[in-house]
């Protein structure tokens, strides 16, 4: 039999992560605004590894523990990607990176609140967003564990393999599925107000 697991984030009294006192107004927008979750957009990276490797793809099968490891490489080739997602497709996506032509993180930060200005929903931004939320975010929740079940299915060689079949997969998504993605978005941020910033199983396994 196999199981797998969700990481969550360790809920400390101090600081809720969902009611911390310095982020209300992303959820006082969600009630006051029409439409608002037609409205949002989500933006993200993701490093995609050439060596298949997904962090949260912890999954075991076996009757007993079958005590073996897999090595990997300490810094596999790999690509980083930026998109933002909403209700009514995907924008992106950009591949990054440096002066040197090595791969490179993105700090699109400064980028995005010079275009949104006053509208940047971000920690610390004009519309603080809550901190360690990524079962808020749809592209942790969803897009980037869907993209990556698809992309390695053929074992890709080359980084620009790897790079056509992101590419492929997301071209791939369908706007009806994203309007499912964004209603179950409502869902999670409805039961956090209820039930005041607790963990969701009710939500995140029935996903």
């Amino acid at each position: 039999m196999g199981y797998t697991f969700s990481l969550l984030q360790w809920l400390l009294r101090t600081v809720s992560p969902y009611t911390a006192p310095d982020c209300p107004t992303c959820f006082e927008l969600y009630a006051v605004v029409h439409d608002f979750h037609k409205r949002i957009l989500f933006s993200d990276e993701a490093h995609f590894r050439l060596n298949g490797y997904v962090k949260n793809n912890c999954r075991i099968w076996s009757e007993s523990n079958p005590q073996v490891y897999v090595e990997t490489p300490l810094h596999p080739e790999k690509r980083t990607v930026w998109c933002a997602l909403w209700a009514k497709g995907i924008i992106g996506l950009y591949f990054f990176k440096n002066d040197e032509g090595n791969n490179a993180t993105v700090n699109a930060r400064v980028t995005i609140k010079d275009t949104f200005g006053d509208r940047l929903i971000s920690r610390f931004g004009p519309v603080n967003w809550p901190p360690r939320s990524c079962d808020l975010t749809p592209l942790d929740y969803f897009l980037w564990g869907c993209v990556k079940s698809f992309v390695y299915a053929d074992k890709p060689q080359t980084l620009d393999h790897l790079k056509d079949n992101i590419r492929r997969v997301i071209a791939d998504i369908r706007p009806q599925m994203l309007e499912k993605v964004i209603e179950n978005w409502t869902s999670r941020l409805d039961y956090i107000r209820a039930s005041r910033g607790s963990h969701m199983p009710e939500i995140v396994f029935k996903m």
